[in-house]
């Protein structure tokens, strides 16, 4: 018998969203790579916003810093433990902000930990805009939009 999925109140998409990417935390990044392949791995956001705009740390010295550069357009997959996921489609872009950056370094013992400083030459903070983000519920194979802010 296939599975039937609990219904989405779709007022209650944002909360929902929300609770799959604390749920998840590891979500998949997806970037191209210069020979226009796929290149998804783990991360570990550093910090999420009501608006789901989501910062990554990074090295320089990774591959998906070139990536980044040469194409900016970015997808997080979050899948949580009960199989409800959210898609965010945006753009990477380096934070430069130092009230954001000290904010979120302050916050996070591992960058300190790793890194030393937030003056290490070897990290990079991207922060991914969101201009689509979706949610599904377990089974139901099918996305539901999420409004974003103008």
């Amino acid at each position: 018998m296939k599975p039937k999925p609990e219904p989405v109140d779709t007022d209650a998409l944002p909360e929902l969203a929300h609770a799959v990417i604390r749920n998840a935390k590891f979500p998949m990044f997806a970037t191209v790579d210069r020979d226009g392949h796929p290149r998804v791995r783990p991360v570990s956001p550093v910090r999420v916003d009501p608006d789901f705009t989501i910062f990554v740390a990074n090295l320089a010295s990774y591959h998906k810093t070139s990536e980044i550069e040469a194409n900016p357009a970015v997808e997080l997959a979050y899948l949580a433990p009960d199989h409800d996921q959210v898609r965010i489609s945006g753009t990477a872009v380096v934070e430069t902000d130092t009230a954001v950056i000290d904010e979120i370094w302050s916050s996070n013992p591992l960058l300190k930990q790793y890194l030393g400083s937030p003056d290490n030459p070897e990290f990079i903070l991207y922060r991914v805009d969101p201009n689509r983000v979706r949610f599904m519920r377990e089974w139901a194979l099918e996305y539901h939009e999420i409004s974003l802010p103008d």
